[in-house]
This record gives structure tokens, C-alpha cells and sequence, in this order.
């Protein structure tokens, strides 16, 4: 009865480690998660997003400005829409996003810049098993493609 027992709680363990593991490698292959944003000109962190998916679409908010010059008391001044004069600290600045198809590419939502008050359509891909992201900002034809890194330990 013990071994029968013992095999029971190996077998329900074993489970339990392979749907946690399968769990952890859906959220590696997602944006869901904390991402460091990085500086286009000085390679320097810039902030820390973090990215949810609330019944399968995808938003964003600044968590933290992380550059040592930053104003923490930051508002978006040039955004034209309900985030106009909130605080960079907290605004949502992905909104819509959802997954396209069977691709591993999240997409037709909006992303804003708000130093310049910009929205842009948007495209998520995670890439190098979901360590970092790529986003693109585009309007029409024209964009640019940030990568940003994953904080450790979050997914």
C-alpha cells in the first residue's frame, strides 16, 4: 500500500511539473509579462512595462522610468486622447492588440510614444523563446522595430 501510495504522489508531482512547465513556455512565447525598454540612441534602459491580456487582448502601462534623469512626475502633455495630461508613471500605452492567426505575432492594436504624444499601429513578436520583444510601431508603410528585453524571473 505505501509503494502504491508513493507512486500515486510521484505520478501527481510529475503532473503538476509538466503542466507547470508547459504553462511557463506558453508565457515565454508571449508578451504578457515585464519588459525593460531601452533607449534608441543611448542603448541606455529606459522604463519597465508591464504587458497583460485580459480576455484575449493585449494592453500595457509604464510601471516605472528608469533612466536617471527622468521626471518621475512626467505627464503626456503632447498625447491628443483620454491620456492627454496623465502621468507617464502608469498610462496605458498599449491598448488592443490580439493574436493573429497560429503565428506567435500579436497585432492590430495601437502603441503610444509619450514623448511625443504619437499612437501607432502595432505588431508584438516575441523572439529568442520570448527573452525579448520586438515591437513595431508603424504608420503605414513606415516604422520602427524596438526590442525589449524581459526583466528575469518574470513571465
Amino acid at each position: 500500500m505505501s509503494i502504491s501510495l508513493n507512486l500515486t504522489r510521484m505520478l501527481k508531482s510529475g503532473v503538476m511539473l509538466a503542466v507547470s512547465a508547459l504553462a511557463a513556455s506558453a508565457m515565454a512565447n508571449s508578451p504578457v509579462g515585464q519588459w525593460h525598454t531601452v533607449d534608441d540612441k543611448t542603448g541606455e534602459l529606459k522604463s519597465l512595462v508591464v504587458i497583460m491580456e485580459q480576455q484575449g487582448v493585449i494592453k500595457g502601462r509604464v510601471e516605472k522610468l528608469l533612466r536617471k534623469d527622468a521626471d518621475q512626475n512626467a505627464k503626456c502633455e503632447k498625447c491628443s486622447d483620454d491620456r492627454k495630461n496623465q502621468a507617464v508613471l502608469g498610462l496605458e500605452i498599449i491598448r488592443g492588440a490580439k493574436k493573429a492567426g497560429g503565428k506567435n505575432v500579436w497585432e492590430d492594436g495601437e502603441i503610444l510614444d509619450p514623448e511625443n504624444g504619437k499612437t501607432y499601429g502595432l505588431r508584438l513578436t516575441p523572439i529568442e523563446n520570448g527573452a525579448k520583444l520586438e515591437v513595431r510601431g508603424s504608420i503605414g508603410p513606415f516604422g520602427r522595430t524596438q526590442t525589449w528585453v524581459r526583466v528575469p524571473g518574470t513571465n
